[in-house]
């Protein structure tokens, strides 16, 4: 089972990148939103340029916020750069498409995308809104077709796992393990705990609180009322309400999306208890590994460690520890 990170396209992407590979993780995947990131396009470009042997990686696209050939020619200018190297993630985009004040795509809209980008990425004709258009590079300003980039996608319910076997090289899910596909990546956070220290430490709160705000979030979005189901969840909603306009409050529950523990975020974190866990690995080194021979057993094939709060690199160091890379 290979061990990957995840990452969101930041200002220090390019450093972080170069300590997961001089720590021997697998491949580094970037976050796709860019409502509250940097671009995902440009990040992975810098990474390309800045390492030597990682591979990169998607986490997940979300077909919506580009034109296919504007992603194809991305992937394109990619595996160009850093052949070989190159895996892509998509997703139907929850959080990415939230941050727009728009629901997450259909499973037929994002099949439809990913049959058209393949079809770019071989070099064919494919019809998009009702035109025919292909990859039209001439030789020198792009690597020739057909070009060979596994697609995952995170796609996870019968009719999801269906499609990802139709349009898709592997799968990628978040927080457990799926077997039945000869590459699923399964995105695990967290943290590793120091020996004797409690889940609800500080350090543990910033750790693992992003993460276990995202859980939040997600009640918001279902319905505004459900996030009062959590510790500390009505003052929360009340403050949120307090700050932005009805049609304006997407945009504050998102920020910090899996990274920061916002001050709003702050009434959840405090309030989360023993909680603060979450979907997240919070265990000592012993836990941790037992977490991962269960994924592996569960049929995961790579593990991406997706580590949040401000010390990235002290989360990097010690899970590739715990993992013997």
């Amino acid at each position: 089972m290979k061990i990957s990170c995840g990452l969101a396209p930041s200002l220090a992407v390019v450093e972080h990148a170069q300590l997961a590979e001089s720590l021997g993780y697998d491949r580094v995947w970037l976050y796709d939103s860019p409502a509250i990131y940097l671009d995902i396009w440009v990040s992975l470009a810098r990474v390309a340029e800045h390492t030597d042997r990682i591979g990169l990686g998607t986490a997940v696209l979300v077909p919506s916020l580009r034109h296919v050939v504007a992603t194809a020619a991305a992937i394109a200018s990619i595996e160009g750069a850093a052949p070989g190297r190159l895996a892509c993630g998509f997703g139907t985009g929850a959080t990415a498409r939230w941050t727009l004040g728009k629901d997450a795509l259909t499973l037929r809209e994002t099949g439809d995308y990913l049959r058209q980008l393949r079809g770019l990425l071989r070099g064919d004709v494919v019809e998009v809104d009702g035109q025919r258009v292909q990859m039209c590079q001439l030789p020198g300003y792009g690597p020739p077709r057909p070009i060979d980039v596994p697609i995952l996608l995170s796609a996870l319910g019968p009719k999801g796992q269906q499609l990802t076997h139709e349009v898709a090289d592997g799968v990628m899910t978040v927080g457990f393990g799926l077997g039945g596909f000869d590459w699923s990546a399964q995105l695990v956070v967290g943290t590793v705990l120091s020996p004797g220290e409690s889940i609800t430490s500080p350090r543990v709160k910033e750790s693992a609180g992003p993460w276990y705000a995202i859980l939040a979030h997600g009640a918001w979005e279902s319905l505004p009322g459900a996030a009062d189901g959590f510790p500390g969840g009505a003052e929360w909603r009340a403050e949120l309400e307090s700050r932005r306009p009805e049609a304006e409050r997407h945009l504050a529950v998102h920020e910090g999306h899996a990274t920061t523990v916002t001050d709003l975020d702050r009434i959840l974190v405090d309030g989360a208890g023993d909680g603060i866990v979450g979907l997240g690995w919070v265990a000592e080194a012993e836990g941790i590994r037992t977490k991962l021979n269960e994924s592996e057993a569960a049929g995961s094939t790579e593990i991406i460690f997706a580590p949040s709060g401000p010390d990235i690199e002290r989360e990097f160091r010690v899970f590739a520890e715990v993992a013997a890379l």
